[in-house]
C-alpha cells in the first residue's frame, strides 16, 4: 500500500487509538537509540495476521512518536512476505527515494521479502546511504495477547545496557576459549582466538548503523570447526518456518563444529526436519546448514522467553547458538539458514574465568 493507502487502512482500523503513555514510551525509545535531529523517517510494516498484529501495531508507535518529534514520517504496509517473495515496489521506491542519512523503522510479521534493485541486503543498502535504522522482525508468531511482554523488553535503560554490552565484548574479543555448561546437561566449548565479537545494544546515533530491536545480546562466530560438546535446549528453538516454545528440552551434540545428532524430544525432530529441508534446499550439497555458527549471550533484563527469536535471545538468564549462516558477522559460514537454539542458566567461562553477566 501506498502512503496515503496505508495511514488511512490504519487510522480505519483503530490503530492510531493509542494511549499518550505508549506515544511517550516510543518516544523515548527513538530518542535513546537512534537520537533524532530532524532527520526524516521511513517507517514499513505489514498488516499481520489474525489475532497477530504485533508488526502492525508497533509499526503505528513508532509513526505516532516520529510524529511527535516531527520526523514527517512516511508509513508503508505490505502483506507478509515469505522467504523468496518480493517485496511491494512502493517500499522499494520509497526507500529508493529516501534521502541520504535518514532514519528507517521496519516492524514485520515475517521479512522484508526480496528487495530487488537495491543491492545485496536491507543492511547493506542502510549501510551505503547512510541511513540509522531499527529493525524488528519475525513477529507473526507473536500472539495479540502478549504485547506487554513485547513492550515490556523494549522499554529499556538503553545506555546502561549498553555499558554491560560493552563489558562482555571486551572480554569475548580478548578471550580464546569459551566453555558453557547448563545444570540440564549442556556441556560445550568453543574457540573464539582472534575472532571479534557483535554488540547489539540498540545504540544507532551514527549514519549506517542500525539493528534489531529489542537490544540485549553479545554475540561471536567461533572459529571454523572449533565447537565441541553438546548443547541441552530448553528455551526456544527456531526452525525453517517459525519459533517453537520447548516444552520438552532436546540436546544437539556438535563434533568439530558440526552437529553430528539431535536427541531427545519430538521438539529436536523438528529442528532435525529443518535441517534436511535445508540440504535438500540448498546449492552444493547443503554444506553449513548443520554448523554451528554462532554463540550469543542474552543480557536484556526485561525481555522474557516468549517463543519470538528476536526477544527470546536477548533476555537475561540466557544464551544460544546458531545453526548456519555467519558470514556477515565475521565467519566463514554461508548457508540458507540461521537458526536460533535458546537456553536458560548458563555457566560462562571464559580462558578459565567464569563470568557473571548480572554484574558486568
Amino acid at each position: 500500500m501506498e502512503f496515503i493507502q496505508s495511514f488511512n487502512w490504519l487510522e480505519k482500523n483503530g490503530y492510531f487509538d493509542v494511549e499518550k503513555t505508549r506515544i511517550k514510551q516510543f518516544t523515548n525509545i527513538l530518542k535513546q537509540t537512534l537520537k533524532p535531529k530532524g532527520e526524516e523517517a521511513l517507517i514499513i510494516g505489514d498488516t499481520g495476521f489474525e489475532n497477530h498484529r504485533m508488526s502492525t501495531k508497533l509499526t503505528s508507535y513508532y509513526f505516532l512518536a516520529a510524529e511527535r518529534l516531527r520526523l514527517n514520517p512516511k508509513i508503508y504496509l505490505q502483506e507478509p512476505k515469505n522467504r523468496g517473495e518480493l517485496t511491494n515496489p512502493e517500499i522499494i521506491r520509497a526507500l529508493a527515494h529516501h534521502k541520504e542519512e535518514n532514519l528507517i523503522m521496519a516492524n514485520l510479521s515475517n521479512k522484508f521479502g526480496t528487495m530487488k534493485g537495491l543491492g545485496n541486503s536491507y543492511r547493506s543498502f542502510c549501510k551505503k546511504q547512510g541511513h540509522r535504522f531499527i529493525s524488528t522482525t519475525s513477529l507473526g508468531t507473536i500472539p495479540n495477547d502478549t504485547e506487554a511482554a513485547v513492550l515490556h523488553a523494549l522499554d529499556v535503560d538503553y545506555k546502561t545496557l549498553s555499558k554491560k554490552h560493552s563489558k562482555l565484548k571486551e572480554i569475548l574479543d580478548e578471550g580464546k576459549r569459551l566453555i558453557i555448561t547448563t545444570d540440564a546437561g549442556t556441556d560445550i566449548k568453543f574457540n573464539i582466538a582472534k575472532k571479534t565479537s557483535v554488540s547489539a545494544d540498540g545504540m544507532y546515533s551514527e549514519p549506517g548503523r542500525g539493528g534489531n530491536l529489542p537490544s540485549g545480546e553479545v554475540y561471536i562466530p567461533p572459529r571454523k570447526k572449533s565447537v565441541w560438546g553438546k548443547v541441552v535446549i530448553d528455551g526456544s528453538s527456531r526452525t525453517a518456518t517459525r519459533t517453537h516454545l520447548v516444552q520438552n528440552p532436546f540436546t544437539i551434540h556438535v563434533d568439530e563444529g558440526e552437529i553430528t545428532k539431535i536427541t531427545g524430544s519430538d521438539e529436536g525432530k523438528k529442528l532435525v526436519e529443518s535441517l534436511l529441508w535445508a540440504k535438500q534446499n540448498s546449492k552444493h550439497g547443503g554444506w553449513g546448514v548443520r554448523r554451528i555458527g554462532e554463540i550469543g549471550i542474552g543480557l536484556n533484563p526485561n525481555a522474557k522467553l516468549i517463543g519470538s527469536t528476536i526477544i527470546d535471545e536477548k533476555a537475561a538468564g540466557t544464551a544460544h547458538v546458531a545453526i548456519g549462516s555467519n558470514h556477515w558477522f565475521g565467519g566463514t559460514i554461508y548457508a540458507i539458514i540461521h537458526l536460533d537454539q535458546v537456553f536458560k542458566n548458563p555457566v560462562i567461562e571464559v580462558d578459565g574465568s567464569e563470568i557473571n553477566t548480572d554484574k558486568l
